[in-house]
């Protein structure tokens, strides 16, 4: 079999396998950027006993494998009573740990906001969740863009991770295809180019995104 019939024979499967791929990613940014809000809101609350939990679980979140926390959650949770369908599981590992990457983002945005700021809106009458979602958060979130584009581009190469229990992302759409076809290099290079297209994409929102904000900044 020639290149291009190959190449025209694992098209189909290869573009279901990014279309899940994307599904993933872009579902993951989502729960991400929900987990990580409340893990960098939390880590900022002056209560130890809010910001303890927060920092171990950012903290065990980092320093383990994504792997083995995808293992943990499909094959291990099972063991006390709690399972999920593969493509839920994997949705939720990738959340789950993109979420302690985008809270130290947004964390690390929100402190670098000067004092200033937050007096100004406590000089306006505000308390101090009407200060953080009204005057801090609009400006933390233009810092955070960058930080926070970067953990989608990750999360894009991550989703590889998931062909381990049984998702047909785009990895795995591959294998099925050499598994048929007997020619691992030219699809596994197919595969490179498509992660490599859809990061070179993202990188070009990134960029839109970011001078965009920096446009507003200069104008306020």
């Amino acid at each position: 079999m020639n290149l291009v019939d190959l190449l025209a024979l694992a098209a189909p499967i290869l573009l279901k396998g990014t279309l899940y791929t994307l599904i993933f990613a872009f579902s993951a940014m989502f729960g991400g950027l929900v987990v990580g809000f409340i893990l960098a809101v939390a880590r900022i609350i002056p209560s130890r006993a809010v910001q303890v939990p927060a920092i171990v679980y950012v903290s065990m979140m980092r320093g383990t494998p994504l792997l083995v926390q995808v293992f943990i959650i499909y094959y291990g949770l099972p063991s006390i009573g709690i399972s999920f369908e593969p493509l839920t599981a994997g949705i939720i590992a990738l959340s789950l740990n993109a979420g302690a990457y985008i809270s130290e983002s947004l964390r690390g945005a929100i402190q670098g906001i000067s004092a200033g700021q937050w007096s100004a809106g406590y000089s306006l009458g505000l308390n101090y969740w009407q200060n953080l979602r009204y005057v801090v958060l609009p400006q933390a979130l233009r810092l955070a863009v960058p930080a926070m584009s970067n953990s989608l581009i990750s999360l894009i190469k991550d989703t590889s991770l998931v062909s381990v229990i049984t998702v047909t992302e785009l990895l795995l759409a591959t294998k099925d295809v050499i598994a048929t076809t007997f020619q691992p290099l030219p699809l596994y290079l197919a595969a490179a180019a498509i992660y490599w297209v859809l990061c070179l994409i993202l990188e070009q929102v990134q960029a839109r995104l970011e001078r965009h904000f920096g446009r507003a900044t200069r104008s306020a």
